[in-house]
């Protein structure tokens, strides 16, 4: 009996927001598809899985971390395995940060290049009715039995049905995998993809590691102030709101907003005002951190506040 070989690989999910365009931080990796800055986790000189992955972060972008917290351990054959067939078990991070200069042969890149369904801010992303929503109906019709036909039914209502769920970006993403409509799918099984290929591939499992990702940001997003993270020290409430947004993936009403702004107390005045090229000068606010005393949930509870254009 033959034993498989088993590796531990530590990746990060560096996410910023640029004005309106949530990014994430990628690598070049032999000239192969988009990475996440990873690397093997040594147990002889790491003292912590942490520390490995800050060691390769600081390696391949020069950044330095800050607000990191693990999100997943992802391991599932033929997803990402060594050229000697180890089979690698991936612990993937989160990690928030201003986006900075990058170092060479490193990119920030919108999010959305990877998930452009999950953008409905200006409408419901057109690709899921003319693309998505036949070729699952097709997934469904092939089910090998009934009740097989009938879980990827639900599957499918629950996804990309009605009442959009902006968190389930993970099962959306493992819906279109098994579906074959992304190019991992292919690649992982050997075979030549002859349909859509839906968003922009990464290397190995780093597409579902990025899922997770911002899944588990947006579900914070309700109840710790993260955002605060990816902002300036300063900002507006219109900037504050828009990076929300972009996050987020909707629309949200801009009263409805400020209200609930002012009722957490996440932020206060600093009396000072902007300067923009055109219009009115808007009050410069910063972060409440003593909000994180008063209650034990702060955050935007965005999701009964959406504007009806979403």
């Amino acid at each position: 009996m033959s034993k498989e070989s088993v590796s531990i690989g530590l990746s990060a999910a560096i996410v910023a927001v640029e004005g309106e365009r949530p990014s994430v931080l990628v690598v070049a990796h032999d000239g192969a598809a988009d990475a996440l800055p990873f690397g093997p986790f040594d147990p002889a000189q790491q003292r912590t899985l942490e520390s490995g992955l800050r060691k390769w972060v600081g390696e391949q972008t020069r950044f330095g971390l800050g607000y990191t917290e693990q999100l997943y351990t992802f391991g599932d054959k033929g997803r990402h395995e060594s050229a000697a067939g180890t089979r690698v078990v991936s612990v993937g991070y989160l990690a928030l940060t201003r986006q900075g200069k990058e170092a060479p042969e490193t990119e920030w890149r919108g999010w959305y290049h990877y998930f452009p369904w999950e953008d409905w801010r200006d409408s419901k992303p057109a690709m899921i009715d003319s693309t998505i929503l036949p070729a699952l109906k097709k997934f469904v019709k092939d089910a090998p039995n009934a009740e097989a036909a009938e879980l990827r039914r639900e599957r499918v209502n629950v996804c990309f049905g009605e009442g959009w769920d902006e968190e389930r970006v993970l099962e959306r993403y493992e819906l279109l995998y098994e579906a074959g409509l992304v190019e991992e799918f292919w690649r992982d099984s050997g075979r030549t993809n002859k349909g859509p290929s839906l968003g922009t591939p990464m290397l190995y499992d780093h597409r579902r590691i990025l899922a997770t990702a911002i899944a588990r940001l947006r579900g914070k997003l309700k109840y710790r102030p993260v955002v605060f993270e990816l902002m300036a020290p300063t900002f507006t409430l219109l900037e504050l709101q828009r990076a929300v947004e972009a996050l987020a993936g909707l629309r949200l009403h801009k009263q409805n907003f400020r209200r609930l702004v002012a009722e957490q107390g996440l932020v206060e005045g600093t009396g000072k005002f902007n300067a923009p090229v055109r219009g009115r000068p808007a009050e410069l606010f910063r972060f409440r951190r003593v909000v994180l005393r008063e209650r034990p949930a702060p955050g935007v509870r965005l999701g009964v506040r959406r504007s009806k254009a979403s």
